[in-house]
């Protein structure tokens, strides 16, 4: 079992580490998912960038990670408005499905538990 955990945790990494550095390779996809409610899209854009590339990376390190786990889980509750916008407006993103907008609402909530089970300190720790 502690392999296959040291293994999620390194996929949970390379997960937001890629979907960070996607948000400067490609921010007009994010600003697309931005509710017009809020304010400095491109900003929040780059912002939440960074902060999947920084948690991601903390993930890896021991002294770091339960922090890393903490901060990727008030990320995707920050970000849940955007998808939720996104499910709300599919015409604005013909490129995927309606099912697949809806699809991404619960998977943020295994996302939180991933983050959440793959970053706790072991039992005897």
């Amino acid at each position: 079992m502690q392999k296959f955990k040291i293994v999620m945790k390194y996929l949970l990494a390379v997960l937001f580490i890629v979907a960070g550095i996607n948000h400067f390779a490609h921010p007009a996809f994010y600003l697309k998912m931005m509710p017009p409610y809020l304010p400095w899209h491109l900003a929040l854009v780059y912002l939440s960038g960074i902060a999947e590339i920084v948690f991601g990376a903390l993930v890896l390190f021991p002294r770091f990670a339960r922090l890393a786990g903490w901060g990727l889980i008030a990320l995707l509750i920050a970000v849940f408005p955007a998808n939720l916008y996104m499910a709300q407006n599919p015409h604005l993103f013909p490129e995927v499905s309606q099912t697949v907008l809806f699809i991404r609402l619960p998977i943020q909530l295994l996302l939180i538990w991933w983050a959440w089970w793959a970053t706790k300190p072991p039992r005897n720790a």
